[in-house]
């Protein structure tokens, strides 16, 4: 009995080992028809850091279509055989948010790159946390400085304030006539702060004046102190370097007083609720973008008709625009490189030039430093923005 168990349990042992050879050879099998780069069959997790509530909600919702709008796209034939999954969360425009936002991002949900923030200060602070963790992070909104610089993982395909505001000064000065300048900054907002300085050099380099500068804070809805002193100053144009909601109370109060000058700013003042809260004061205000749905090219316009299906008949605006770019640019590096590790598609996505963006042109400089053209000055006409000027870039 026992021999026999012996036995037994020596052929069942030989047929055992037989069996992990032959499911050890095929378990070879999958890795020979992985993806190029040898990724999984997981979905490509990227995600989404902005506001969807909040004062700057319209720049992270707006950031948000465009996004869906390129997932969309990318699954329909997938990326290195895989589908592409965005992990959506809502900062409300709070710095804090932001940080645990990113850090949740990277740690937990294992996302290759990030899209967001739209705006300069949280994109600061959320690139020094993806960049230590070798996670890609590109904005598709921040145009104010010492935001690339944090690290090799950061980027963004804006339309920078150092190229934009010295085109539109250009404008305002020598096309316009109009060289004294009042200038108001936001004291609280890192963009704001930022864009003030460049307006300045801007305005003195194309033989403006700065008759007057005041201050305000984010939130603030009372400037009655600063627009008097500013009525006496009497500007030919008032140059706002902050955000919408603040830009149109400003104008507001000075339409009250009898100030009959115009409105200027960067990309901060494009959002509907600039036209919603000012109404007829912030008529003929001037700003600038890196995208307008006006006199599009044959990639842009097919990105509008798409955009406008999806959603209601709705024209998209640059922040929707770039959104769709960001990811689109990250999709195209992590093909190119045949990877989505981005330790390895960082390099190939830095390496981008002459990409034909439905915003826009937009190539990488060395320092990662995005070059867009044209540079779309718009006009608030009639209670919407309408294309005033196309001024080209060039890239060298």
């Amino acid at each position: 009995m026992f021999i026999k168990k012996s036995k037994a349990l020596v052929v069942l042992s030989l047929i055992m080992s037989a069996l992990i050879l032959v499911s050890g050879c095929g378990a070879s099998k999958p890795a020979e028809t992985a993806p190029s780069g040898g990724e999984s069959k997981e979905p490509i997790k990227i995600g989404f850091l902005g506001a969807k509530t909040g004062d700057v909600a319209i720049y992270g919702l707006n950031t948000l279509k465009g996004l869906n709008m390129a997932i969309e796209e990318l699954n329909k034939e997938g990326v290195l055989g895989r589908k592409v999954q965005l992990v959506e969360e809502d900062n409300a425009g709070q710095k804090d948010q932001a940080i645990n936002i990113t850090n949740k991002l990277i740690s937990q949900d294992k996302v290759v790159a990030i899209v967001g923030d739209p705006t300069t200060g949280i994109t600061r602070v959320a690139g020094q946390i993806a960049n230590s963790k070798n996670t890609v992070i590109m904005s598709a909104g921040s145009t104010g400085t010492n935001v690339v610089e944090i690290g090799p993982y950061v980027f963004r395909d804006t339309l920078l304030d150092t190229i934009a505001a010295p085109a539109t000064m250009k404008y305002v000065i020598q096309d316009k006539g109009w060289k004294n300048v009042a200038l108001i900054t936001s004291k609280n907002n890192d963009y704001s702060v930022s864009l003030s300085k460049i307006f300045s050099d801007a305005i003195k380099s194309n033989g403006g004046n700065i008759v007057i500068e005041e201050f305000i804070q984010d939130k603030d809805t009372d400037f009655s102190g600063q627009i008097t002193k500013i009525k006496s100053a009497n500007p030919d144009v008032i140059v706002f370097s902050g955000y919408y909601t603040e830009g149109a109370l400003i104008m507001k109060k000075a339409r009250e007083v009898g100030i009959k000058a115009v409105m200027v700013g960067g990309d901060g003042l494009q959002g509907d609720d600039l036209m919603k809260i000012g109404g007829a004061a912030v008529e003929g205000s001037i700003s600038y973008a890196g995208f307008s749905p006006e006199q599009p090219t044959p990639n842009t316009e097919k990105f509008i008709n798409a955009f406008k299906a999806k959603y209601n008949n709705e024209l998209p605006d640059l922040f929707a625009a770039q959104g769709y770019d960001a990811l689109m640019i990250i999709a195209k590096a992590i093909k190119d490189s045949g990877s989505a590790d981005p330790v390895k598609f960082k390099d190939t996505l830095a390496k981008t030039k002459n990409y034909d963006g439905v915003s826009g042109s937009i190539t990488f400089q060395e320092s990662r430093e995005p070059i867009k053209s044209p540079v779309y000055l718009l006009e608030v006409k009639d209670g919407k923005f309408a294309l005033l000027k196309k001024v080209p870039v060039e890239v060298k």
